[in-house]
Order: C-alpha cells, then sequence, then structure tokens
C-alpha cells in the first residue's frame, strides 16, 4: 500500500551518487522535498525527466525545494549517470527496493518495470502531490506547480 497523500513520510536513509548516506530527516522541517521515482538509469525517458529537472533546478532551490531521483541502480551508475547529464541533485540507490516499497511505487508492464512515481513533500514532512504516470514528460511540471503554491502559501 504504501505511504498515501496526507501521509508523514517516515525517516530513511539511503546512499546518494557520491556514496554519501542521504537521510531524510536533516531536511523534514527545513525543505520542500520533491521525491521522483524512475525505472533506469540513461534510458530515453528516464533521462528526458532527469533533464526536466535539472533545467528548472535552480527554480526548485530558490522556492526552497530539495530533488531527490530514485531508482534500483547501483551507486556507481548514478554517478555516471549524473556526470553524463550534468545533474545537480541527488540520486539515491534503492537496489533493494526498500523506498520503493516505503513510498509504494508498484512496478509496471506485468511487474517488469520499476514504475514512475513522483511525490512532492512539504516542509512538515506530508506528501502533498503524489503522481504516478509512465509517461516522464509530464513530471517535474506538476512537482514544480506544487512547489510554487506551497512555497506562495
Amino acid at each position: 500500500m504504501g505511504l498515501q497523500l496526507g501521509d508523514n513520510i517516515s525517516d530513511f536513509k539511503s546512499i546518494d551518487q557520491n556514496g554519501t548516506i542521504f537521510k531524510s530527516e536533516d531536511y523534514i522541517g527545513k525543505n520542500i522535498l520533491v521525491i521522483y521515482f524512475y525505472p533506469k538509469d540513461n534510458t530515453p525517458g528516464c533521462t528526458k525527466e532527469a533533464c526536466d529537472f535539472r533545467d528548472e533546478y535552480q527554480l526548485f532551490e530558490e522556492l526552497g525545494a530539495k530533488v531527490v531521483g530514485v531508482s534500483g541502480d547501483s551507486v556507481a551508475s548514478h554517478k555516471k549517470f549524473a556526470k553524463r547529464h550534468k545533474l545537480p541533485f541527488t540520486l539515491l540507490a534503492d537496489k533493494n527496493r526498500k523506498l520503493r516499497r516505503l513510498f509504494g511505487v508498484e512496478t509496471n508492464l506485468f511487474g517488469l518495470l520499476p514504475g514512475r512515481e513522483t511525490f512532492v513533500i512539504d516542509k512538515s514532512g506530508k506528501i502533498v502531490m503524489r503522481f504516478n504516470s509512465m509517461n516522464a514528460k509530464n513530471h517535474m511540471k506538476k512537482a514544480l506547480k506544487k512547489v510554487e503554491e506551497i512555497a506562495k502559501s
């Protein structure tokens, strides 16, 4: 089932593309979090989605939001992906699918392809947006719109 709209996220830890431990507790109370789950590094849709977030990253930062991408790829794969596409945000390695289970991100295409889903979490740690679509092109736009709404309130 996983986390639903209105739920507070649980504290979690994971390893980022630089081998550093990312702790959600370091951001709750300080930042809006945009956490997007994607199937795989260096695939066309996932690259488009990551580059969309990269291209608007400065605006997310100005609005007080941290962008975090999550997939089952390794730390080394994330490091290459981030370097190749000049991604300025955190990519978390979720090899054991612990974060996917926590958030309730399901697999698609008969259970073969990890799902694509974006969450916006307000500063208090509450999920205020959950968007599920295998189409990569709308994730950044929907997340940015929600972050702008939060920043205005």
